[in-house]
């Protein structure tokens, strides 16, 4: 049996893709960067296809070419690839590269001109992010490839860019970037270019904003059943949205400690009255974060137990109260639950002022990842 284990719908991210394209005249790509958001990137990438995504995108290129030595054949972007990174692997296994510089092109470049392949590249232009892509230099790099693709020397197959507010759906910032895309594509397009996609629409935006669809959509956060903005965007459930990952760890010991005991690392917490205390076989080492509060906790049978002390590297302590038939052996549910309770990812991200993309991803190598029938 598993210390702890993360169990994975893939029934509810099949649902979840099937919903985000229903919004869409569009096609998907599916982003399952960061191990498919901690939930596995293989399993995910192969349910994605099957689920209707045409395509898969990763940040670093070691996770496009662990996808290709499984096999998975549908094209795939990697957008995160620094200049020194195996380009030539990247060539060879026929992964798209997105180009935010010349600097990058030109490393693509020389990897291409060795081994005598045409890169297949996606132009990335900074609208507003200030984070990836071109900005001063757009109109320099875009004729340069402009003369790559007039010697047959490289296919540019799409344009894109980010949004930084599109979980913000009311706010004029998203309007502002949407603008600038259709500029930089027409600038671009002017040129001579003539992308085969344009993409610019994330998670948030595939809900929300229908104008920045265009040709492919990057479906990331909302494939596993988050919300990408619960405050502003709504819950899961109001999202209509499956959240796909359950997390659970083995009680250790359960045992009765008095009134005034303090608990944990440098007490941070004092019983106030005698309590049954269970520990759970998890810690900050397997992604629970070391700032937990005790608006969160573990469910156990019916019942909510919030953390009480610090979270240790390989532990936590919940309260029981003073009346409890938990016993060491026992399943507690850190995340979601079989009857559907419980806390959720976003509980715990409140609870540790982050957001629940956070939560998912960094749950560790440790945490076994189960994938029922």
């Amino acid at each position: 049996m598993n210390r702890a284990e993360a169990i994975i719908d893939l029934k509810a991210i099949d649902a979840n893709i099937k919903k985000l394209l229903s919004e869409s005249k569009s096609p998907g790509m599916a982003v399952v960067k960061a191990d498919a958001y901690g939930h596995g990137l293989i399993p995910v990438a192969q349910q994605a296809i099957s689920s209707g995504a045409t395509w898969l995108g990763t940040a670093l290129l070691e996770e496009a070419l662990a996808l290709r030595s499984h096999n998975i054949q549908a094209p795939i972007l990697s957008w995160l690839t620094p200049i020194h990174d195996d380009f030539e692997s990247a060539l060879v296994n026929q992964i798209d590269l997105s180009i935010p510089s010349q600097d990058h092109l030109d490393a693509v470049m020389r990897a291409a001109k060795k081994l005598s392949i045409v890169p297949r590249i996606h132009l990335e232009v900074d609208t507003g992010m200030s984070r990836g892509g071109a900005l001063k230099e757009w109109g320099s790099l875009s004729k340069r490839v402009k003369e790559l693709t007039d010697e047959n020397k490289v296919e540019l197959i799409g344009i894109w860019s980010h949004f930084a507010r599109a979980d913000e759906p009311s706010h004029p910032f998203n309007e502002e970037q949407r603008e600038n895309f259709n500029d930089r594509v027409a600038e671009a397009e002017r040129l001579g270019l003539a992308p085969k996609i344009l993409h610019l629409s994330n998670s948030a935006a595939t809900l929300n904003d229908k104008a920045a669809h265009h040709s492919l959509l990057r479906m990331g956060i909302a494939i596993y059943g988050l919300s990408p903005n619960v405050d502003l965007m709504g819950s899961s459930q109001e999202l209509d949205l499956q959240p796909a990952m359950k997390i659970r760890a083995q009680v250790h010991l359960v045992k009765e400690v008095p009134a005034g005991a303090s608990i944990g690392y440098g007490g941070s917490a004092i019983l106030e009255r005698d309590s049954k205390l269970a520990l759970i076989a998890m810690g900050y080492a397997d992604g629970i974060p070391r700032n937990a509060t005790s608006d969160v906790g573990v469910l156990i049978g019916n019942q909510n137990s919030p953390i009480i002390g610090r979270v240790s590297m390989d532990q936590f302590i919940v309260n029981l109260g003073d009346v409890s038939h938990v016993h060491a052996g026992n399943w507690a549910y850190v995340i979601g639950s079989e009857s559907g309770g419980g806390y959720t990812a976003e509980a715990w991200a409140k609870a540790c002022g982050t957001i629940n993309y956070e939560i998912v991803t960094r749950i560790g190598p440790r945490v076994k990842r189960v994938y029922p029938e």
